[in-house]
């Protein structure tokens, strides 16, 4: 893969080296479920090629990144009967992986979710998390 950072676990999801349940891929774009969700359903969205923060986005990633973001924010409605979504990116600051990544989370009114406090919770198994990626991939389909 080209524009690969050695050791870096998003390019490895990207390449196909890292497992993850992956909710959409396009040319310039992956999108995969995030391992300790916030809520079930909380997508995380990647350019293929490494960038490490919003401000690296080169010019030519960047209607394809905010598309990718879009379609995952409106399938959480549709695949997950959410009533929104929340759309985030850290710089530097808090990025566990320093890779760019928008979180895409499902919400609802009344969810427990209050400003940047972000509780993280399971899913109950591997085929729980499958289910999940499923529907979404599912809603996202052209």
């Amino acid at each position: 893969m080209s524009g690969a950072a050695p050791g870096c676990v998003f390019c490895g999801i990207v390449a196909g080296r890292t497992r993850a349940h992956l909710v959409l891929e396009t040319d310039e774009t992956v999108a995969f479920l995030d391992a300790r969700p916030v809520f079930k359903g909380h997508t995380l969205l990647v350019p293929r090629r490494h960038v490490a923060t919003l401000p690296d986005l080169p010019a030519d990633l960047a209607v394809p990144f905010l598309t990718g973001a879009q379609r995952l924010a409106a399938a959480m409605t549709t695949a997950l009967g959410a009533q929104g979504s929340f759309v985030a990116v850290n710089n530097v600051v808090s990025q566990s992986v320093p890779h760019l990544h928008a979180h895409v989370v499902p919400r609802t009114k009344g969810d427990g979710l209050r400003g940047f406090f972000w509780p993280r919770t399971k899913y109950a198994d591997d085929a729980e998390a499958a289910g999940f990626a499923a529907r979404l991939r599912t809603a996202l389909d052209p």
